[in-house]
C-alpha cells in the first residue's frame, strides 16, 4: 500500500491555498466518525482552514478497527488538530477565542451535548452573529429526532437496505453512503449560508441528517411507485429498465458487468459477436422488447458469452463504446491506471494505526476546477499537532501554553 511518492506537506501557507475557493474561511470542527468529518474535509479540500477540536486523548475514531480503520485518514486530511479539555474553564476560553474569529462551526455530536457546555448555536451566535453553525444529525427535528441514528439504522428504516438485498434479506450498502452524503449536504448548506451571509450580514444554523438523506436517495423508487402504482422490487429482483444490464461469468471464473442500453448498442453488440439471429429477431428489436424477453434472453447470452475471457470481452466493448465494468475490489483501486494517470489519488502520511508513519494514497474529491484536482495540503493530523501554533496565534505565551500542558488542559504533539 505504501508509495514512493512524497507525501503531502504540512505547510498551510502554500501559494495553492490562495487560489482555492474557500481560502480565508475558518472552520472550527467538533466532529468524529464520518458524517461531520466529511463536511469539514470538503471545506478543507476547497481551501478552508479547518481546525479539528479533539479531546485530550484524541478523537476515538483514530482507534477504530475493522471497517472503521479507514475513517480517520480518509476524512481528516487538510485539517489542523487541537486537543483541549472542553470541560475546563481555560479549555472553553480557548475554544471561544477560536470561534470568535471563525466563519463556521461544524458538529455531529448527540443533541444537547454541546449545549450542555455552552457551545450551541444560540449561545455562540451571540458571541459571533455572523457565525454559520452546521449540525449533522440522525434526523431533522420531528418525532424521530430523539433516536440514536447510525448509517445502518437509517438504511434499514429508509428503504435502502430493502432495495439492496433480495426479498427477505435486507442488506446495507457496501460503504457509509448516508454518513458521507450527509456530510456533503452539510458542506453544501454551509456554502449556501456563506452566500446568504453576503447579502444579510447574518449567520444561521444549518442542519443535515442521515434519515432525510436516505429518503432522498430513495426518491427515485418512491416516484417509481407513484408513476406505475407497482411497489419497487429489490435491486436483485427488479424489472430492469434495459434488456442487458447484468453480471456475466466468463472463462476462467472471471466476472464482468455488461450493459446494452440502446437499440443502436444492441445492433453493434450483435454484430461484434456474430449474433445475427438475435439481431434479426422481431422479439428483440427494441429495448422494451428485450426487457419483456429478458428472462430467456439473459440465460441465452450468459451461455453464449461464457466461452470468452474478460480480456476479450473488454476489448470488444471498449473498442465499440459499449458500457462494461470489471468487478473490482477496493484495494485494487490503488493501482487503477485511470486514477494513477489522472492524479485521482494523492499521497498522504498515516498518523494512526499499525501503519502509522507510512505513506499511502487517498482518493481526492471527485471534481476538478480549472482542469485541476483540489490538492492535499496537510496530512491527517496527529493528536494536538497544531495546538501550540494555534494558541500562539490567538495570543497565549509560551509560559501559558506550558502551564496548560502541565495542568492537562491541552495536549501538544509533533507530527
Amino acid at each position: 500500500m505504501a508509495t514512493k511518492s512524497e507525501y503531502a506537506g504540512d505547510s498551510d501557507n502554500t501559494s495553492a491555498d490562495k487560489t482555492l475557493p474557500y481560502s480565508g474561511i475558518r472552520v472550527i470542527e467538533f466532529t468524529h466518525m464520518v458524517m461531520g468529518p466529511t463536511c469539514g474535509m470538503i471545506l478543507a479540500d476547497m481551501g478552508a482552514e479547518v481546525i479539528k477540536v479533539e479531546p485530550l486523548e484524541g478523537d476515538k475514531t483514530r482507534e477504530l478497527m475493522g471497517s472503521g480503520a479507514g475513517f480517520f485518514p480518509m476524512f481528516n486530511r487538510n485539517k489542523k488538530s487541537i486537543c483541549i479539555d472542553l470541560k475546563s474553564p481555560k479549555g472553553k476560553e480557548i475554544v471561544l477565542k477560536l470561534i470568535a474569529n471563525a466563519d463556521i462551526v461544524s458538529e455531529n455530536f448527540k443533541s444537547g451535548a454541546l449545549k450542555a457546555i455552552g457551545l450551541d448555536y444560540e449561545t455562540l451566535s451571540k458571541l459571533n452573529p455572523r457565525l454559520i453553525y452546521v449540525s449533522h444529525k440522525g434526523f431533522l427535528p420531528g418525532p424521530y429526532d430523539h433516536r440514536t441514528a447510525l448509517d445502518e439504522v437509517v438504511q434499514m428504516m429508509g428503504g435502502l437496505a430493502y432495495m439492496t438485498g433480495p426479498t427477505g434479506m435486507p442488506l446495507r450498502a457496501g460503504t457509509s453512503v448516508n454518513d458521507i452524503m450527509g456530510g456533503v449536504f452539510g458542506a453544501m448548506g454551509a456554502m449556501a449560508a456563506l452566500r446568504q451571509l453576503e447579502t444579510t450580514g447574518k449567520g444561521q444554523e444549518v442542519q443535515s441528517s442521515l434519515f432525510e438523506n436516505n429518503v432522498f436517495l430513495m426518491g427515485q423508487h418512491m416516484m417509481q411507485f407513484a408513476v406505475t402504482g407497482n411497489p419497487p422490487k429489490p435491486m436483485p429482483e427488479r424489472i430492469a429498465a434495459w434488456g442487458i444490464y447484468d453480471i456475466f461469468h466468463l472463462k476462467g471464473d472471471e466476472q464482468i458487468f455488461l450493459a446494452v442500453v440502446t437499440d443502436t448498442q444492441w445492433r453493434v453488440f450483435c454484430e461484434q459477436f456474430g449474433f445475427d439471429d438475435l439481431k434479426n429477431s422481431k422479439h428483440l428489436e427494441t429495448n422494451n422488447d428485450r426487457v419483456k424477453n429478458r428472462p430467456t434472453l439473459i440465460v441465452d447470452l450468459k451461455d453464449r458469452l461464457a466461452k470468452y475471457s474478460a480480456k476479450e470481452i473488454t476489448h470488444i466493448f471498449e473498442t465499440n463504446g459499449l458500457p462494461f465494468a470489471p468487478i473490482t475490489r477496493p484495494q485494487e483501486l490503488f493501482n487503477d491506471p485511470h486514477l494513477l494517470s489522472t492524479g485521482g489519488l494523492s499521497p498522504i502520511k498515516l498518523t494512526d494505526g499499525p501503519n502509522a508513519g507510512e505513506t499511502t494514497t487517498v482518493p481526492l474529491l471527485p471534481i476538478s476546477m480549472n482542469s485541476k484536482r483540489l490538492p492535499i495540503r496537510l496530512n491527517p493530523p496527529a493528536k494536538g499537532q497544531h495546538t501550540h501554533a494555534l494558541l500562539t496565534e490567538i495570543g497565549y505565551s509560551a509560559l501559558e501554553i506550558d502551564a496548560m500542558i502541565n495542568s492537562q488542559t491541552i495536549r501538544c504533539e509533533a507530527a
